[in-house]
Protein backbone atom coordinates (compact mmCIF):
# COMPACT_ATOMS: atom_id res chain seq x y z
CA UNK A 1 0.00 0.00 0.00
CA UNK A 2 1.43 3.14 -0.69
CA UNK A 3 2.20 5.97 1.79
CA UNK A 4 -0.51 8.64 1.74
CA UNK A 5 1.98 11.98 3.34
CA UNK A 6 0.30 15.51 3.54
CA UNK A 7 3.02 17.94 3.35
CA UNK A 8 2.07 21.48 4.67
CA UNK A 9 5.66 22.54 4.25
CA UNK A 10 7.17 25.01 2.60
CA UNK A 11 10.94 26.04 0.98
CA UNK A 12 13.70 23.78 1.27
CA UNK A 13 13.67 21.08 4.10
CA UNK A 14 10.28 19.89 4.21
CA UNK A 15 10.26 19.65 0.50
CA UNK A 16 13.53 18.01 -0.06
CA UNK A 17 11.66 15.23 2.52
CA UNK A 18 8.35 15.24 0.86
CA UNK A 19 10.23 14.97 -2.50
CA UNK A 20 11.92 11.87 -1.39
CA UNK A 21 9.25 9.83 -0.12
CA UNK A 22 7.53 10.91 -3.55
CA UNK A 23 10.72 9.81 -5.42
CA UNK A 24 10.05 6.42 -3.26
CA UNK A 25 6.16 5.70 -4.34
CA UNK A 26 3.99 7.72 -1.91
CA UNK A 27 1.26 9.84 -2.69
CA UNK A 28 2.31 13.80 -1.84
CA UNK A 29 -0.17 16.34 -1.45
CA UNK A 30 1.60 19.56 -1.66
CA UNK A 31 -0.72 22.16 0.50
CA UNK A 32 -0.07 25.30 -0.57
CA UNK A 33 -1.81 29.27 0.50
CA UNK A 34 -4.01 30.33 -2.30
CA UNK A 35 -2.10 33.27 -4.88
CA UNK A 36 1.26 32.61 -3.72
CA UNK A 37 1.89 29.19 -2.77
CA UNK A 38 5.49 28.36 -1.53
CA UNK A 39 7.20 30.97 -1.13
CA UNK A 40 10.59 29.74 -3.49
CA UNK A 41 8.00 30.36 -6.11
CA UNK A 42 9.05 33.56 -6.34
CA UNK A 43 12.76 32.87 -5.69
CA UNK A 44 14.00 33.67 -8.84
CA UNK A 45 15.48 34.39 -11.37
CA UNK A 46 16.64 31.86 -13.18
CA UNK A 47 12.40 31.11 -14.07
CA UNK A 48 11.32 28.39 -16.86
CA UNK A 49 9.54 29.48 -19.78
CA UNK A 50 6.40 28.85 -17.83
CA UNK A 51 7.35 31.20 -14.84
CA UNK A 52 8.27 28.56 -12.28
CA UNK A 53 11.00 29.48 -10.49
CA UNK A 54 14.34 27.30 -10.70
CA UNK A 55 14.41 26.37 -6.65
CA UNK A 56 11.10 25.51 -6.38
CA UNK A 57 11.13 22.66 -9.47
CA UNK A 58 14.61 21.49 -7.74
CA UNK A 59 12.51 19.98 -4.83
CA UNK A 60 8.99 19.46 -5.72
CA UNK A 61 8.53 17.03 -8.15
CA UNK A 62 6.15 14.03 -7.56
CA UNK A 63 3.75 15.46 -5.68
CA UNK A 64 0.03 17.36 -6.20
CA UNK A 65 -0.74 20.82 -5.41
CA UNK A 66 -3.34 22.07 -3.31
CA UNK A 67 -3.72 25.54 -2.46
CA UNK A 68 -5.91 26.20 0.89
CA UNK A 69 -6.42 28.90 3.93
CA UNK A 70 -6.37 27.24 6.98
CA UNK A 71 -7.65 30.35 8.15
CA UNK A 72 -11.00 29.37 6.29
CA UNK A 73 -13.59 26.92 7.84
CA UNK A 74 -14.36 24.93 4.77
CA UNK A 75 -10.15 24.49 3.55
CA UNK A 76 -10.04 23.50 7.42
CA UNK A 77 -12.09 21.29 7.34
CA UNK A 78 -10.67 19.64 3.72
CA UNK A 79 -7.49 19.53 5.50
CA UNK A 80 -8.58 17.74 8.27
CA UNK A 81 -10.50 15.18 6.35
CA UNK A 82 -7.21 14.47 4.50
CA UNK A 83 -5.32 14.11 7.83
CA UNK A 84 -7.81 11.31 8.73
CA UNK A 85 -7.20 9.35 6.01
CA UNK A 86 -3.18 10.05 5.53
CA UNK A 87 -0.83 8.41 6.98
CA UNK A 88 2.09 10.90 7.26
CA UNK A 89 1.55 14.88 7.59
CA UNK A 90 4.67 16.70 7.40
CA UNK A 91 4.60 20.90 7.95
CA UNK A 92 7.37 23.48 9.54
CA UNK A 93 4.95 26.43 10.90
CA UNK A 94 6.97 28.76 12.67
CA UNK A 95 6.94 28.45 16.43
CA UNK A 96 3.78 30.83 17.27
CA UNK A 97 1.66 29.10 14.56
CA UNK A 98 3.11 26.06 15.45
CA UNK A 99 1.93 26.45 19.36
CA UNK A 100 -1.64 27.27 18.05
CA UNK A 101 -1.57 23.90 16.46
CA UNK A 102 -0.53 21.66 18.37
CA UNK A 103 -3.78 20.48 20.32
CA UNK A 104 -4.95 19.86 16.55
CA UNK A 105 -2.20 17.78 16.36
CA UNK A 106 -2.59 15.94 19.36
CA UNK A 107 -6.04 15.45 18.90
CA UNK A 108 -5.52 14.15 15.30
CA UNK A 109 -2.87 11.72 16.63
CA UNK A 110 -5.21 10.74 19.16
CA UNK A 111 -8.17 10.46 16.63
CA UNK A 112 -5.98 8.05 14.43
CA UNK A 113 -3.28 5.82 15.75
CA UNK A 114 -1.78 5.22 12.99
CA UNK A 115 -0.82 8.78 11.87
CA UNK A 116 2.85 9.79 11.63
CA UNK A 117 3.57 13.78 12.50
CA UNK A 118 6.94 15.00 11.39
CA UNK A 119 7.90 18.94 12.33
CA UNK A 120 10.99 20.46 11.00
CA UNK A 121 11.75 23.29 13.01
CA UNK A 122 14.97 25.63 12.93
CA UNK A 123 15.96 25.34 16.44
CA UNK A 124 13.16 22.60 18.05
CA UNK A 125 9.53 23.04 18.65
CA UNK A 126 9.77 25.82 20.95
CA UNK A 127 11.96 27.71 19.52
CA UNK A 128 10.08 30.94 18.29
CA UNK A 129 13.22 31.66 15.86
CA UNK A 130 12.94 31.27 11.97
CA UNK A 131 15.14 28.54 10.81
CA UNK A 132 17.19 30.02 7.96
CA UNK A 133 20.21 27.30 6.62
CA UNK A 134 22.78 30.77 6.58
CA UNK A 135 21.93 31.12 10.21
CA UNK A 136 22.16 27.66 11.43
CA UNK A 137 25.50 27.41 9.57
CA UNK A 138 26.77 30.25 11.80
CA UNK A 139 25.85 28.90 14.84
CA UNK A 140 26.41 25.38 14.53
CA UNK A 141 29.86 25.79 13.80
CA UNK A 142 29.67 25.39 9.88
CA UNK A 143 31.22 28.66 8.62
CA UNK A 144 33.92 28.52 11.30
CA UNK A 145 35.76 25.67 9.83
CA UNK A 146 34.79 26.29 6.07
CA UNK A 147 36.76 28.75 3.97
CA UNK A 148 40.40 29.45 3.66
CA UNK A 149 42.37 29.12 6.73
CA UNK A 150 43.15 32.55 7.54
CA UNK A 151 40.07 33.71 5.72
CA UNK A 152 36.71 34.54 6.91
CA UNK A 153 34.36 32.24 7.55
CA UNK A 154 32.54 31.01 4.63
CA UNK A 155 28.76 29.35 4.49
CA UNK A 156 28.88 26.13 1.73
CA UNK A 157 27.85 26.58 -1.52
CA UNK A 158 24.31 25.01 -1.08
CA UNK A 159 21.87 24.83 1.73
CA UNK A 160 23.20 21.77 3.25
CA UNK A 161 21.82 22.26 6.52
CA UNK A 162 18.19 22.32 5.00
CA UNK A 163 18.67 19.27 2.79
CA UNK A 164 20.28 17.20 5.57
CA UNK A 165 17.65 18.06 7.88
CA UNK A 166 15.02 17.00 5.12
CA UNK A 167 16.73 13.89 4.76
CA UNK A 168 16.76 13.16 8.71
CA UNK A 169 13.02 13.79 8.48
CA UNK A 170 12.66 11.03 5.87
CA UNK A 171 15.26 8.56 7.66
CA UNK A 172 12.88 8.98 10.52
CA UNK A 173 9.97 9.04 8.78
CA UNK A 174 10.52 5.52 7.16
CA UNK A 175 11.35 4.20 10.81
CA UNK A 176 8.18 5.10 12.29
CA UNK A 177 6.33 3.61 9.04
CA UNK A 178 8.69 0.24 9.52
CA UNK A 179 8.15 0.31 13.71
CA UNK A 180 4.34 0.95 13.02
CA UNK A 181 3.75 -2.11 10.36
CA UNK A 182 4.92 -4.37 13.88
CA UNK A 183 3.34 -2.90 16.45
CA UNK A 184 1.48 -0.32 18.11
CA UNK A 185 2.65 3.04 18.06
CA UNK A 186 2.37 5.09 21.19
CA UNK A 187 1.22 9.20 20.25
CA UNK A 188 4.61 10.41 21.52
CA UNK A 189 6.62 7.63 18.89
CA UNK A 190 4.60 8.99 16.13
CA UNK A 191 5.22 12.84 16.70
CA UNK A 192 8.61 13.37 15.40
CA UNK A 193 10.54 16.73 15.48
CA UNK A 194 13.24 17.66 13.26
CA UNK A 195 15.37 20.51 13.68
CA UNK A 196 17.95 22.24 11.22
CA UNK A 197 20.27 22.84 14.09
CA UNK A 198 20.31 19.23 15.31
CA UNK A 199 21.08 17.80 11.71
CA UNK A 200 23.33 20.95 11.51
CA UNK A 201 25.80 19.95 14.66
CA UNK A 202 25.31 15.74 14.16
CA UNK A 203 26.78 16.89 10.58
CA UNK A 204 30.35 17.97 11.92
CA UNK A 205 30.86 13.85 12.20
CA UNK A 206 34.43 13.55 12.76
CA UNK A 207 35.17 17.74 12.88
CA UNK A 208 33.16 17.81 16.28
CA UNK A 209 35.02 14.57 18.12
CA UNK A 210 38.33 16.34 17.29
CA UNK A 211 37.46 18.77 19.12
CA UNK A 212 35.96 16.61 21.82
CA UNK A 213 38.63 14.33 22.23
CA UNK A 214 41.66 16.80 21.74
CA UNK A 215 39.91 19.80 24.09
CA UNK A 216 41.02 22.37 21.02
CA UNK A 217 38.90 24.26 18.96
CA UNK A 218 38.68 23.45 15.49
CA UNK A 219 39.79 25.20 12.45
CA UNK A 220 39.03 26.18 8.77
CA UNK A 221 41.60 24.51 6.40
CA UNK A 222 40.57 25.62 2.73
CA UNK A 223 40.73 22.71 0.67
CA UNK A 224 43.30 20.67 3.47
CA UNK A 225 41.91 18.16 5.45
CA UNK A 226 43.18 18.40 9.67
CA UNK A 227 43.41 15.01 9.76
CA UNK A 228 45.32 13.57 6.22
CA UNK A 229 47.69 14.39 4.20
CA UNK A 230 47.86 14.60 1.06
CA UNK A 231 44.72 15.33 0.99
CA UNK A 232 43.63 18.35 -0.81
CA UNK A 233 43.37 20.74 -3.81
CA UNK A 234 46.73 20.94 -6.05
CA UNK A 235 46.93 23.09 -9.30
CA UNK A 236 48.33 21.20 -12.01
CA UNK A 237 49.59 23.28 -15.38
CA UNK A 238 46.08 23.57 -16.62
CA UNK A 239 43.56 23.40 -14.20
CA UNK A 240 42.77 22.44 -10.21
CA UNK A 241 42.26 18.75 -9.04
CA UNK A 242 42.42 16.83 -6.03
CA UNK A 243 44.36 14.06 -4.20
CA UNK A 244 42.89 12.38 -1.33
CA UNK A 245 45.01 9.97 0.03
CA UNK A 246 43.27 7.87 2.98
CA UNK A 247 45.66 5.27 3.78
CA UNK A 248 49.73 4.74 3.96
CA UNK A 249 49.48 1.85 0.78
CA UNK A 250 47.83 4.97 -1.19
CA UNK A 251 50.66 7.68 0.00
CA UNK A 252 53.10 5.17 -1.34
CA UNK A 253 51.46 4.60 -4.78
CA UNK A 254 50.74 8.40 -4.62
CA UNK A 255 54.12 9.19 -4.20
CA UNK A 256 55.85 6.72 -7.07
CA UNK A 257 53.08 7.72 -9.45
CA UNK A 258 54.10 11.46 -9.48
CA UNK A 259 57.59 10.10 -9.40
CA UNK A 260 58.81 10.82 -6.02
CA UNK A 261 59.84 7.65 -5.06
CA UNK A 262 62.03 9.81 -2.39
CA UNK A 263 59.24 10.35 -0.59
CA UNK A 264 57.85 7.39 -0.85
CA UNK A 265 60.60 5.36 0.75
CA UNK A 266 61.07 8.21 3.39
CA UNK A 267 60.31 6.43 6.95
CA UNK A 268 59.80 9.71 8.44
CA UNK A 269 56.70 10.29 5.89
CA UNK A 270 55.41 6.27 6.05
CA UNK A 271 52.60 7.02 8.24
CA UNK A 272 49.89 9.45 8.15
CA UNK A 273 50.85 10.62 11.42
CA UNK A 274 54.20 11.40 10.29
CA UNK A 275 52.74 13.06 6.77
CA UNK A 276 50.32 14.85 9.24
CA UNK A 277 53.72 16.17 11.49
CA UNK A 278 55.04 17.36 7.85
CA UNK A 279 52.29 18.57 6.60
CA UNK A 280 54.11 21.61 4.59
CA UNK A 281 57.51 19.57 3.03
CA UNK A 282 54.96 16.93 1.64
CA UNK A 283 52.38 19.49 -0.05
CA UNK A 284 55.23 21.80 -0.86
CA UNK A 285 56.72 18.53 -2.96
CA UNK A 286 53.53 17.64 -4.17
CA UNK A 287 52.30 20.95 -5.44
CA UNK A 288 55.81 21.86 -7.57
CA UNK A 289 55.55 18.13 -8.71
CA UNK A 290 51.82 18.55 -10.39
CA UNK A 291 52.44 21.93 -11.46
CA UNK A 292 54.36 20.93 -14.69
CA UNK A 293 52.32 18.95 -16.30
CA UNK A 294 48.20 19.13 -17.12
CA UNK A 295 45.99 18.04 -14.71
CA UNK A 296 44.65 14.77 -16.55
CA UNK A 297 47.98 13.72 -17.25
CA UNK A 298 48.36 12.92 -13.13
CA UNK A 299 44.95 12.14 -12.97
CA UNK A 300 45.81 9.12 -15.62
CA UNK A 301 48.98 7.74 -13.30
CA UNK A 302 47.47 7.92 -9.94
CA UNK A 303 43.73 6.40 -10.75
CA UNK A 304 46.18 3.68 -12.42
CA UNK A 305 47.97 3.18 -9.76
CA UNK A 306 44.87 3.29 -7.10
CA UNK A 307 45.02 6.62 -5.80
CA UNK A 308 42.01 8.49 -5.56
CA UNK A 309 41.59 11.65 -7.17
CA UNK A 310 39.67 13.53 -8.98
CA UNK A 311 39.05 16.89 -11.59
CA UNK A 312 37.68 20.03 -9.79
CA UNK A 313 34.62 20.42 -12.38
CA UNK A 314 32.18 22.71 -12.59
CA UNK A 315 28.39 21.94 -11.83
CA UNK A 316 27.52 21.88 -15.74
CA UNK A 317 30.32 19.29 -16.06
CA UNK A 318 29.06 17.38 -13.33
CA UNK A 319 25.63 17.65 -14.57
CA UNK A 320 26.73 16.29 -18.17
CA UNK A 321 27.13 12.82 -16.77
CA UNK A 322 23.79 12.62 -15.07
CA UNK A 323 20.30 12.07 -16.24
CA UNK A 324 19.25 15.53 -14.98
CA UNK A 325 16.49 17.68 -16.31
CA UNK A 326 15.46 21.38 -16.36
CA UNK A 327 12.11 20.05 -15.43
CA UNK A 328 12.44 17.51 -12.71
CA UNK A 329 15.66 18.68 -11.62
CA UNK A 330 18.97 15.80 -10.67
CA UNK A 331 17.36 11.63 -10.74
CA UNK A 332 16.55 10.23 -7.35
CA UNK A 333 19.43 9.38 -5.15
CA UNK A 334 17.47 6.78 -3.66
CA UNK A 335 15.87 3.95 -5.55
CA UNK A 336 13.47 5.88 -7.18
CA UNK A 337 11.29 7.34 -10.22
CA UNK A 338 10.30 10.27 -11.38
CA UNK A 339 6.76 10.21 -11.94
CA UNK A 340 5.07 13.63 -11.76
CA UNK A 341 6.32 17.16 -12.72
CA UNK A 342 6.65 19.82 -10.16
CA UNK A 343 3.15 21.01 -9.91
CA UNK A 344 1.44 24.24 -10.63
CA UNK A 345 -0.13 26.17 -7.92
CA UNK A 346 -3.36 24.81 -7.39
CA UNK A 347 -3.23 22.47 -10.14
CA UNK A 348 -4.49 19.29 -8.65
CA UNK A 349 -6.89 21.48 -6.01
CA UNK A 350 -10.13 20.64 -8.01
CA UNK A 351 -9.33 16.67 -8.12
CA UNK A 352 -8.44 16.98 -4.68
CA UNK A 353 -11.39 18.53 -2.94
CA UNK A 354 -13.79 16.13 -5.28
CA UNK A 355 -11.88 13.01 -4.75
CA UNK A 356 -9.76 13.48 -2.01
CA UNK A 357 -6.81 10.81 -1.75
CA UNK A 358 -8.24 8.91 -4.83
CA UNK A 359 -7.18 11.96 -7.15
CA UNK A 360 -4.18 9.45 -7.18
CA UNK A 361 -6.05 6.68 -8.54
Amino acid sequence: MKLKVLDLSRVLAGPVCSMMLGDLGADVIKVERPVVGDETRGWGPPFDPYGESAYFLSVNRNKKSLAADLSVAEDRRLIEDLMAEADVVLENFLGGRRTSKKKNADELLDRNPSLIWCTISGLGPDSQRPGYDFVMQAECGWMSITGERYGAPMKVGIALADVVAGKDAAIAILAAVAERASESLSRDKRRINISLADSARAALINVAQNVLVSGEGAARWGNAHPNLVPYQLFDAADRPFVIAVGSDAQWRACARALGLDGLADDGILETNAGRVRNRDRVISALSERVGELDAQHWIDRLQSAGVPCGLVRTVAEALAVADASPLTGIPPSVPGTVRLPPPGLDEHGHSIRTLGWRAFQ
